[in-house]
């Protein structure tokens, strides 16, 4: 094990499954000479040349399409979106074509793509390069959505999505490109679907995704010290949900708390949250509670922007609460 970047991590996933598969490129804005605005990328056209990292125009539905058509037709294709706000600006490729195509073709043709994104506020980017929109795509049947936690999460998710035949889009948070964390030196992959346990616990269960990960367990941290035990999920992927791993952990602890950067409203909190209350209710001791970002659009003032996100101590509060018996609303 050696300890890298969550960046660097990423970038050994591509350049790895480079090397392996001839059919693999990558394109999008700034990807090639620039390594992206994040410098994810740095150093893979050198190795690869401009014929698979292609800096493309900054035209998202055009290149997107271009991704899916190739994808169709033997390439293996990553589109690298800049910031997961444009997502808006793709939906029509990325969900009424790459997600619809393998269904409508009776099985005959498959889109093997990747779109890799971010998402994450508090990076002082304003209302519309702040947001965390992955309940959109998640939504969308056809599409596998994966939400990686650490260096480690996302080189082994990156690259079971590229070998994936079905497409896949993966969000970054872009706060933890420099985060570090133990990544082994030979070849891993993480499937789909299958979440981890990052604390035994046995008073509550913290169910988060993403950099909400590091929320629930500094709120363990700080649970722990009160003689509260929680148990900590990162189910690493939303679509697929590994539902059994989450059952059994409410079933065992009998209180829950969702931790999710998206909107509260209608997201990913709720869904979780929904699938633990028709599942497991006659174990439960308390409400489910979520704990998403406000649904404001994210503000550009970095007061009022750190207010809109979940913080350990507003979930450790909530957790206290629970067990303590009390009524309470994570809103």
């Amino acid at each position: 094990m050696r300890e890298i970047t969550l960046s660097r991590a990423v970038n050994e996933a591509i350049a790895e499954e480079m090397r392996r598969d001839p059919t693999i490129f990558l394109m999008g804005e700034d990807v090639a000479e620039a390594g992206t605005p994040f410098k994810v990328l740095s150093g893979l056209v050198e190795e690869f040349g401009t014929e698979r990292i292609i800096d493309t125009p900054i035209s998202e539905p055009g290149f997107m399409g271009l991704a899916v058509g190739a994808a169709m037709t033997g390439s293996r294709p990553i589109v690298d979106l800049m910031f997961g706000d444009f997502l808006f600006l793709v939906m029509d490729q990325l969900c009424n074509q790459a997600a619809k195509i393998h269904y409508m073709s009776g099985g005959k043709l498959n889109v093997p793509l990747v779109l890799r994104t971010n998402l994450g506020a508090t990076r002082r980017s304003a209302a519309q390069h702040s947001q965390s929109l992955h309940a959109l795509v998640a939504h969308i049947p056809g599409l596998k959505v994966a939400l990686p936690s650490s260096a480690y999460e996302a080189k082994g998710l990156m690259k079971t999505a590229i070998r994936d035949n079905n497409p896949v889009v993966i969000f970054e948070d872009k706060l933890m490109y420099n985060d570090k964390a133990p990544v082994p030196e030979e070849e891993y992959l993480i499937p789909f679907g299958q979440a981890a346990v990052l604390r035994e616990g046995r008073d509550l269960t913290l169910v988060a995704t993403s950099s909400m990960v590091q929320v629930a367990r500094a709120a363990a941290e700080v649970l722990a010290r009160d003689g509260i035990s929680a148990e900590v999920i990162d189910p690493r992927t939303i679509v697929p949900l590994d539902e059994a791993t989450i059952l059994d952990s409410v079933r065992k602890t009998s209180r829950a708390i969702v931790i999710d950067e998206g909107h509260q409203s209608f997201g990913v909190s709720a869904e979780i949250a929904a699938r633990i209350s028709e599942k497991a209710f006659y174990h439960l001791d308390a409400p489910v509670l979520r704990f998403g970002a406000m649904d404001v659009p994210v503000p550009f003032s970095p007061a009022l922007e750190d207010l809109t996100v979940p913080t350990p101590d507003r979930v450790a509060e909530a957790a206290r609460r629970i067990v303590r018996g009390e009524m309470t609303d994570a809103a």
